[in-house]
C-alpha cells in the first residue's frame, strides 16, 4: 500500500488510482448504457450522455443565478468570499479528483456537483429555513426537492419539454447523493421528489451510484475548507483559533516548520490545500477499502450495497465533526453573521407576504397565470418557486420597490 505516510486518515493504493488511464472500472457509471431520459432524444455523435447533461446544467439560467447568491457572506460584503457559483465550482473539481482516481465516471460526478445547489434560496440555508417556516402548511421547503423542480420544470428553454431532461442517473445522483430518500416504514424527504417520482423512478429506497457519492462527499471537503478561509479573511475567525482543531493545528505546525516566516495569506493557502489533500486522500483510500470488500462489478452493486462507499474514515469523521461545530460557534452563529440572518429572514418574509396578497407584484410573467384564483396551498407553492429563484440583489431590489424601508444587509 503507497499512500500517505503521516498525519491522520486511511492509506490509499496509488497503483489502484485511475490517473490519466482513461478506462472506467465495472463499478463506475457507464455513460452508453444510461437508463435514459424521460423524453427520447436522438443520441450525440460527438458527446457522452453525462456531457450533455453537465453542458446542459452549464447554459441554464439556474447555474447563473448562483454568482448572485449566499454562501456565507452577502456578496456585497467582499468581492473574494465565496459565492454559492464559486463554491459549485470548487466542488465540482474535487468531485472530478475524487471520480478520476476510482475510475468512475468524471462527467457524472462533475454534473450532479454543478446542480447540486440549484433550489438554494437567496441568502443561502437562512433563506431556506425563512421559506420552509413559511411553507408549513404547503409541504415545507427543502433545496434538494427544488432543484429537481427546476431542472425537471422550471426551466423552461427547450422546444420539446420543460426542464432539462437529465438522464436518469443525474437525476438520481441529485436527489440521493446524500443517501436513500425511503428507508422501512419512512418516508421521502420531500413532497415534490415522490410526485415526481411517480412518472420517473428514480429507486429512492437505494443509494446513489459512486458519482454521486463523490459529489456528495467533495461538498463537505469544499465548504470545510473554504467556510474556513473565509472566515479567516473576514476576521471573525483567527489563526489562534484554529488551535483547537486536531487536524488543522497540525497543518499549522506543518507549514510553520517548513516555512518559517511565512506571510499570513501564503500561511493560510497552504494549510488549506493540505487540509483538501488530506480529506481527498482519505476518501480514496475509504473507498478504495470498500469497493475491495463488496465487489461491486456493476454500478447497480453500488447501488444495492446497502451503504455508502465514499466517505470520511472514522479519524476524518471526527476531524469533520470538530470542523462543523467550530464553524457553527465561531462563524455561522456569529452576531455579526446572525444579525445579517436576520435582516435577510426579514426581506424573504415580507416577499412572501407580499406576493400572497398581491401575486401581481411578482411582475409582469405572472400577472395573468391565475393565480389569485388558486387555492391557498398551491399559490404558495407558485410564490416559492418565484421566491426560490431569486438571487441575493434581486431579492432586495424587490424589496425596495414594494417596501418603504428595506434592512441594510451589513
Amino acid at each position: 500500500m503507497v499512500g500517505p505516510d503521516d498525519g491522520m486518515g486511511m492509506e490509499f493504493d496509488v497503483t489502484k488510482l485511475g490517473f490519466g488511464t482513461g478506462a472506467r472500472a465495472p463499478w463506475a457509471t457507464d455513460p452508453w448504457a444510461s437508463r435514459g431520459r424521460l423524453f427520447a432524444e436522438p443520441v450525440s455523435p460527438t458527446r457522452s450522455e453525462f456531457q450533455r447533461d453537465r453542458d446542459r446544467i452549464i447554459h441554464t439560467t439556474a447555474f447563473r443565478r448562483l454568482k448572485h447568491k449566499t454562501q456565507v457572506f452577502v456578496a456585497h460584503e467582499g468581492d473574494h468570499y465565496r459565492t454559492r457559483l464559486t463554491h459549485t465550482i470548487e466542488v465540482a473539481q474535487i468531485a472530478r479528483a475524487l471520480a478520476r482516481a476510482l475510475k468512475l465516471d468524471e462527467d457524472l460526478a462533475e454534473g450532479v456537483a454543478l446542480v447540486h445547489d440549484f433550489g438554494h434560496t437567496p441568502f443561502g440555508h437562512t433563506g431556506e429555513e425563512a421559506l420552509d417556516e413559511l411553507l408549513a402548511d404547503a409541504g415545507g421547503f427543502d433545496h434538494n426537492a427544488q432543484s429537481l423542480r427546476i431542472v425537471t420544470k422550471l426551466e423552461q428553454r427547450y422546444a420539446e419539454f420543460d426542464g432539462l431532461n437529465l438522464t436518469w442517473e443525474t437525476l438520481e445522483g441529485l436527489v440521493k447523493h446524500n443517501g436513500p430518500l425511503i428507508t422501512e416504514g419512512g418516508k421521502p424527504v420531500s413532497e415534490p421528489i415522490l410526485h415526481y417520482n411517480k412518472g420517473h423512478d428514480l429507486w429512492l429506497s437505494t443509494h446513489a451510484g459512486l458519482e454521486a457519492q463523490v459529489a456528495a462527499i467533495a461538498d463537505d471537503i469544499a465548504y470545510n475548507t473554504h467556510d474556513i478561509d473565509d472566515g479567516l479573511r473576514s476576521g471573525l475567525i483567527t489563526l489562534e483559533m484554529l488551535e483547537e482543531l486536531p487536524l488543522i493545528a497540525r497543518l499549522l505546525s506543518e507549514v510553520r516548520t517548513r516555512y518559517p516566516g511565512l506571510a499570513e495569506p501564503r500561511l493560510i493557502h497552504e494549510v488549506m490545500r493540505r487540509q483538501i489533500t488530506e480529506m481527498v486522500e482519505d476518501v480514496i483510500g475509504v473507498a478504495q477499502a470498500n469497493i475491495a470488500a463488496i465487489k461491486p462489478q456493476s454500478a447497480d452493486d453500488v447501488r444495492h450495497a446497502g451503504r455508502t462507499m465514499a466517505h470520511f474514515s472514522e479519524e476524518f469523521v471526527d476531524a469533520d465533526r470538530h470542523i462543523k461545530a467550530f464553524l457553527y460557534r465561531h462563524l455561522y452563529r456569529h452576531p455579526d453573521v446572525m444579525r445579517v440572518r436576520a435582516h435577510a429572514t426579514e426581506i424573504v418574509r415580507d416577499l412572501f407576504s407580499a406576493f400572497m396578497a398581491d401575486p401581481s407584484t411578482m411582475g409582469e410573467k405572472h400577472e395573468h397565470a391565475g393565480i389569485e384564483d388558486m387555492p391557498e396551498i398551491f399559490r404558495a407553492r407558485k410564490v416559492r418557486d418565484y421566491l426560490a429563484g431569486m438571487t441575493d440583489t434581486y431579492a432586495i431590489a424587490a424589496h425596495r420597490r414594494l417596501f418603504d424601508h428595506t434592512p441594510e444587509l451589513r
